[in-house]
């Protein structure tokens, strides 16, 4: 017998419950020194309100389906490993204004609904390679993210406090953006008004301006016959992501709620309540806690929210289907966003494998490709980075595969920020790896600025435009 009471292998439905992820292996787990701290820290996180709702969760599936159907397109950005100190205006400000920026554009070339999930309000824990580094020749923890630890060097004991503080900062981020979308930073009446910050190259200013006077014309002309639905282009929805990777955290805030009004559940209950985790609308297992039998997979099996699992070139494609089978037995159509990784020296050689493993299951997915992780690379002097031409690549690839298979990519996965960072090299800022040491910013790995997320949009809908939307 397994602690809590459970069985061997995979718990019976009826059995799950948020801490029966603590029945199985655990990759990536947290040591602590004082577990009285722990409990502490996961009694408070237990007592405090749910930070998203299950009617907002269940809006993100409905829409989530859609793109699994290939009537959506799915853009996911943010902040590789977002900070305590990102919980601020400005910051917020820059990454609201480049998601809708980047999603402006996606419509105008997929002339499809574009759904907006940002990797932010709880992005603060990150997987490490080894539980240690060197720095100035001593070996100390490695820096695990602000829930965890600091990164400053003497700061780097796990201290439990810092999951109760990541719930508030989390919090506060959601509710700023809440309230900018309701003042309607949004307002697509007003779009230049979103301004291109420190993007400074004409051409891709042009690009942009062409499509906002674009829209501006089609809503002069709605409001001219007296079709123009001003409170439906007042704001948009934007929904939080982040890897749920702290399981302790993730436990702590998730819920038996009462299902919204009109949904069905895919595990019928008597009391019309289900499991959700309240943390985020979105998380998602990383390539390296997938294990069938580990236990984040266990955790994500329980819950109601839309889940994401990153794909990497180490995936077989019966171990995909396992985890397809668990997490989604009743295979919910758009219940799981696969976010392939593979680098773009690996996509042509897998993708296409993955893909009709898929279809011969007889689950609908939300494929989604993350072009960063499998194209990052270090300088000669160790500096992480990623090319711009080798992002490009891959997604391009994807786009192309997908098309080849009768299957829709579903959306992109991206590492960004509204900041003009030097991390990422290449794109027609022309960035080098001397260039790096400019605006390296990063605690974690390199992200794309906002010039070069903004370009990177424009390749994407210039594909659809020349190539069609499927």
């Amino acid at each position: 017998m397994a602690p809590n009471g459970l069985t061997n292998g995979h718990v019976a439905e009826a059995e799950w419950a948020p801490t029966s992820w603590r029945s199985k292996p655990l990759k990536q787990a947290v040591l602590y020194e004082n577990e009285a701290e722990v409990a502490s820290a996961i009694k408070k996180l237990t007592s405090l309100p749910p930070i998203v709702t299950p009617t907002e969760i269940t809006k993100l599936k409905a829409s989530l389906r859609d793109a699994a159907l290939g009537n959506a397109f799915l853009l996911q950005g943010g902040d590789c490993a977002e900070l305590f100190s990102y919980c601020a205006e400005d910051p917020i400000d820059s990454k609201i204004k480049l998601l809708l920026q980047m999603s402006l554009v996606l419509i105008w070339g997929s002339n499809k609904p574009v759904i907006r999930i940002g990797r932010m309000a709880g992005q603060y824990a990150k997987p490490r390679s080894s539980p240690t580094e060197i720095v100035d020749g001593k070996e100390i923890p490695s820096f695990r993210g602000d829930i965890l630890n600091g990164f400053e060097t003497d700061a780097r004991r796990v201290d439990p406090e810092r999951l109760v503080s990541a719930y508030f900062h989390s919090a506060t981020t959601l509710n700023y953006v809440r309230g900018q979308l309701a003042s309607g930073i949004a307002d697509l009446h007003n779009p230049l008004d979103w301004g291109l910050g420190h993007v400074r190259d004409k051409d891709l200013q042009c690009k942009y301006q062409e499509i906002v006077h674009s829209i501006s014309d089609s809503l002069r002309f709605m409001k001219t016959v007296g079709a123009d639905t001003a409170g439906q282009l007042h704001t948009v929805d934007l929904f939080t992501s982040h890897e749920g990777l702290v399981l302790e955290y993730e436990q702590s805030l998730t819920r038996r709620l009462k299902h919204p009004a009109g949904y069905t559940p895919t595990k019928p209950s008597e009391d019309g309540k289900g499991w959700y985790n309240t943390s985020a609308h979105f998380i998602w297992i990383g390539d390296r806690t997938r294990q069938v039998e580990g236990g984040h997979v266990e955790y994500f099996r329980g819950i109601e929210n839309p889940i994401g699992i990153k794909v990497g070139p180490s995936m077989k494609d019966d171990e995909l289907i396992e985890l397809l089978d668990i997490v989604n037995p009743t295979k919910e159509i758009g219940k799981v966003t696969l976010i392939t990784r593979y680098g773009e020296g690996k996509v042509e050689a897998m993708l296409g494998n993955h893909i009709e493993a898929v279809k011969r299951s007889g689950h609908i997915v939300v494929w989604q490709c993350d072009p960063m992780h499998g194209n990052t690379r270090s300088t000669e002097t160790g500096i992480k980075t990623r090319q711009f031409s080798s992002v490009f690549s891959e997604l391009e690839s994807a786009l192309k595969i997908h098309k080849q298979h009768g299957s829709y990519l579903g959306g992109v996965h991206l590492e960004l920020t509204g900041d003009a960072v030097t991390e990422c090299v290449g794109g027609s800022e022309g960035l080098t790896d001397e260039d790096l040491s400019l605006n390296y910013t990063t605690f974690c790995d390199p992200r794309l600025n906002e010039k070069q997320a903004l370009e990177l949009a424009f390749l994407v809908a210039g594909h659809y435009r020349k190539n069609g939307s499927s």
